[in-house]
């Protein structure tokens, strides 16, 4: 087990793949001679998580999960290759956490009556403040 998400779902080390490449962007001759940033490649289809997480995975709308069902993160913030791999193995359980949370179900309620009175009042003192805005007539 390499990490663990929540106390009941957890990722096993061969379950994702770490693959060294070298960073983009800025950083002189550290950035062109070494390897330092870190591809992080998980199957959700071939992974060992609860078929329900797999489904909240797979309908995320994030461009970080092909088409074939797998999470690829690129991870370059850092010189150093460490913390690269901690700092992607954080976002995809992040990601893994975010799939599992399932929110309450949102049960309808009713204004009460001194709402739906109080928001009468208040249209009806917006409505008096725009006649008075109007042009007034001469005709009376």
């Amino acid at each position: 087990m390499i990490s663990a998400v929540s106390p009941a779902i957890g990722l096993r080390e061969e379950e994702i793949e770490f693959i060294a490449i070298r960073a983009q962007g800025a950083g002189g001759q550290n950035v062109n001679k070494v390897s330092n940033a870190i591809h992080l490649r998980f199957d959700i289809g071939a992974s060992s998580l609860p078929d329900v997480i797999k489904e909240r995975l797979l309908t995320l709308h994030d461009q970080r999960i092909s088409a074939d069902g797998v999470v690829i993160i690129k991870a370059q913030a850092h010189r150093s290759l460490e913390r690269n791999r901690v700092d992607a193995l954080t976002r995809l359980r992040e990601m893994i956490a975010r799939a599992a949370f399932t929110p309450a179900p949102r049960r309808p309620t009713r204004p009460t009556r001194g709402s739906q009175v109080r928001r009468v009042e208040g249209k009806v003192k917006r409505g008096v403040v725009k006649l008075l805005r109007a042009k007034v007539s001469s005709e009376q």
